[in-house]
């Protein structure tokens, strides 16, 4: 099966079952005994494995599986839900959504997750979930495994142990101090090389050799010797802390595969096992000496041949016949022989090292058939809208694949695959793109229309101009995402952070369907996570604190949205202790943000937002959570560059609200075109409050700058002439001036210009890799007209 087509639609539904599993997980601890959540949240886990199995990301779908099993315990009430648990349940869907990000970026999604896993395991047998250490006092007790095992490594460890030999997995912990880590390492293995044979160990023997590792690391370990004797011989190695010696538990006789197969090769080892063949995992390891691999791979395959059919092998027999392999490889292969015979035979090929044969287990085929059926069966739902191309498995029972997307269309009432598609985000920013050059030529024909003054092309162009502008907000509208996809993250985030901060926190979230354009979204999440960090840690205050105020003991943090005009309002807010009016000033001016002089003037909103200037913290205490001083200042600077602005209200005691506004575009906007001298340039309505004509009389001076009143307010002017050194032919000795009032925040501006010359809606362009950081300059258009407009930035011309 070709698994490549899926990756897409594997990665967008495994993140939608992964936010389904937090979402619910959240719900299961406020209501431990609601088994009915423990159901959807297995049911998701359930789906996620089968379709990682299916895509061949094994890590994704072992880890998956241990915390199914988890899930399932509790669901079968062997286990009750606590806090502990779900933190270990908690920190494995993390886990996944890294692996998954991974995958989305092109990794393999592998990851060292054996901490959780035995996590996992403890509980799922009825432990503590803070694992438990196994000395070499008691070494006859088999525990639970740390290291994960492939289906020949579980062979080996099986076959040593039915030989006499004694199978120990050994954590080693080095000093706090050791500098020679590697060397350490080297020591340790000689050791134990001497005494047996090391089957695997955690990090990888690469990773320890390089010094990639902590103070700890693990040994899967054969041997006749003792637990007791090998733990003092490892103990002798300097710089080693601490040596834990502990039994590996026997696998069972059948052992998962390590070949992954699609629905036909399923289908014929599942009637090869009814007919009374057997069907075996073959492991063919060279002797590192090997000169010609080629040879001997054909000389084992000749040896399978006679003996029964090959299915598959790893690497394919096309690298093998290549020699593009180390030394061992995998086979796949049906046969009346006994396994033993089979081992005999292989190894009687020279310079063959080891053989070792597995029986491959029925169970795990018939569950990655399931899944299989599952993925093809939600890509038959999901992408309906679309030609269908997927090819379908040759599998034994296919029906169940094609009941299963009417079972989810009833479930859901309607059906779901021809109402909406998923269309990739480059394709929608490609379309944008061409709408951009649509919109500079409709305003080029627009300007020809003018000259001409044609009555049927006039006509024509304000018919087009009118169709264009349906097809503006349809596109935009397709741009637009529900800010519930950065929102969705706060609420686990909440949960760690009140158990982190020992805090009761009750997070509300408010408009979450509200919608903003993508290129927003993707920039306002991080602004929004140090916001409510800092709600969390600065503002709720804990809960003796809360009580002696009167407040109940749980606080709350209020996330809302909602559209205004052109604009989306995010809002923060808590009931916590509010913004102190007098440790900010002092801290302020401590830091020489502003001086006392400075202080007795300014308002409580102005107070307030001093704690969005950079360096500033009020917090007595560097924690992991905040107070270093950096993050609201880089929150202000984000969304300035958005085109937004940020207010907090706050009442010291009662609680705060942090307000950002953001536009609900990036792509077009519109500006108000001036002219200076023959240069055009673009002012964001966003930003203007009103423009106006003044005399040169009205001009005044204060510290050395220009300023006018400004309906009772005293306004800086800012000449965009010697900002951008524009020169002219003549001196300019008008006696009125054009003013284009600007805003930043609270503070205002007067942009002083030759000449307005109207709105208009412009396409936003960045001025490329050559001219990045050009002072009050955010980006350019083309006009109808032909010419570059600059597009000044406001918030930079205002300090």
């Amino acid at each position: 099966m070709e698994v490549n087509q899926y990756l897409e639609m594997f990665i967008e539904e495994s993140k939608d079952h992964l936010q389904a599993c937090s979402e619910h997980l959240l719900e299961l601890e406020k209501n431990p005994d609601d088994l009915a959540i423990v159901g959807e949240i297995f049911r998701s886990a359930h789906t996620l494995k089968g379709m990682s199995a299916t895509m061949g990301f094994e890590d994704l779908a072992d880890l998956t599986h241990k915390m199914e099993n988890v899930l399932d315990a509790i669901r079968n009430e062997k286990i009750h839900v606590s806090p502990e648990i779900l933190d270990v349940v908690f920190e494995s869907v993390d886990h996944l959504e890294e692996m998954v990000m991974d995958i989305a970026n092109g990794g393999d999604g592998k990851r060292d997750v054996s901490s959780t896993v035995a996590q996992l395991k403890r509980i799922e047998l009825g432990e503590e979930a803070i694992p438990e250490v196994v000395t070499a006092e008691t070494p006859a007790t088999a525990v639970a495994s740390v290291l994960e095992y492939d289906g020949f490594e579980q062979t080996v460890i099986a076959q040593s142990t039915e030989q006499g030999f004694n199978a120990f997995e050994i954590s080693v912990r080095l000093r706090e101090d050791c500098l020679l880590k590697a060397a350490r390492v080297f020591m340790v293995f000689e050791i134990l090389e001497k005494d047996g044979d090391v089957i695997k160990s955690n990090p990888s023997v690469e990773k320890l050799e390089d010094g990639q590792f902590d103070q700890q690391f693990y040994v899967a370990f054969v041997t006749k010797e003792s637990a007791e004797a090998m733990q003092k011989k490892i103990m002798s190695v300097s710089e080693v802390e601490e040596v834990i010696v502990a039994t590996i538990e026997t696998p069972t006789t059948a052992v998962a595969s390590v070949l992954e197969y699609d629905g036909f090769e399923q289908t014929v080892i599942a009637q090869s096992a009814e007919q009374g063949f057997n069907a075996f995992e073959i492991l063919v390891k060279l002797r590192e000496d090997c000169l010609l691999k080629a040879a001997r791979v054909f000389m084992v395959f000749e040896i399978l041949e006679k003996d029964g059919d090959v299915i598959k092998s790893n690497p394919s027999v096309d690298k093998l016949e290549d020699e593009q392999f180390d030394q061992q490889f995998y086979v796949a292969f049906v046969t009346k022989e006994s396994a033993e015979d089979m081992r005999k035979k292989i190894m009687k090929v020279s310079e063959v090292e080891e053989v070792i044969v597995a029986t491959i287990e029925q169970k795990q085929h018939s569950e990655k058939e399931q899944a299989i059926q599952e993925v093809v069966a939600t890509a038959t739902v999901e992408v309906e809208a679309q030609p269908a191309t997927a090819p379908k498995p040759s599998t034994a029972k296919p029906t169940p694949a094609k009941a299963a997307a009417p079972a989810k269309a009833e479930k859901n009432h309607a059906p779901v695959g021809n109402k909406t598609i998923r269309v990739n985000i480059e394709r929608l920013d490609i379309l944008m793109n061409l709408f951009e050059e649509l919109v500079i030529d409709r305003g080029r024909l627009q300007s020809i229309a003018t000259e001409v003054n044609h009555g049927e092309l006039n006509e024509t162009v304000e018919r087009m101009s009118r169709v264009m502008g349906d097809l503006q907000t349809i596109i935009l509208t397709m741009r637009m995402v529900p800010v519930e996809t950065v929102f969705n993250r706060f609420p686990k985030m909440i949960r760690q952070l009140s158990r982190d901060l020992n805090k009761k926190i009750n997070l509300e979230i408010i408009g979450a369907e509200t919608e903003l354009d993508r290129t927003v979204i993707d920039e306002i999440g991080d602004p929004l996570v140090h916001l409510i960090r800092n709600s969390v840690d600065h503002g709720i205050e804990n809960p003796t604190a809360r009580l002696a105020k009167g407040k109940p003991e749980e606080g709350t943090v209020v996330l809302r949205a909602y559209h205004s005009g052109n604009y989306v309002f995010i809002e923060i807010e808590d009931d916590g202790a509010g913004i102190n009016r007098e440790k900010v000033l002092a801290k302020a001016i401590s830091k020489g943000i502003v001086t006392q002089e400075q202080s007795y003037s300014m308002s409580d909103k102005q107070i307030n937002e001093l704690i969005l200037a950079s360096g500033f913290s009020t917090a007595d205490v560097i924690s992991d959570v905040s107070g270093r001083g950096v993050g609201l200042d880089v929150v202000k600077t984000t969304i300035e560059s958005l085109g937004g602005n940020i207010s907090i209200e706050s009442t010291q005691d009662v609680g705060s609200v942090f307000s950002i506004q953001l536009p609900l575009t990036l792509s077009i906007i519109s500006v108000m075109l001036v002219e200076i001298e023959k240069e055009i340039y673009a002012i964001p309505l966003s930003s203007i409050i009103e423009t106006s004509i003044i005399r040169s009389s009205e001009i005044m001076n204060a510290h050395n700058q220009k300023v006018i009143d400004f309906r009772g307010k005293v306004v800086p002017l800012v000449f965009l002439e010697e900002i951008f050194e524009v020169p002219r032919k003549e001196p300019q000795g008008d006696e009125f001036h054009s003013v284009v009032i600007v805003r930043k925040g609270e503070k205002l501006a007067g942009l002083v210009v030759d000449s307005f010359i109207g709105q208009q809606e412009i396409v936003l362009k960045s001025l490329g890799n050559y001219l990045t950081n050009i002072f009050a300059i955010s980006g350019a258009t083309i006009l109808g007209n032909g010419k570059v407009a600059l597009i000044v930035d406001c918030n930079a011309l205002i300090k």
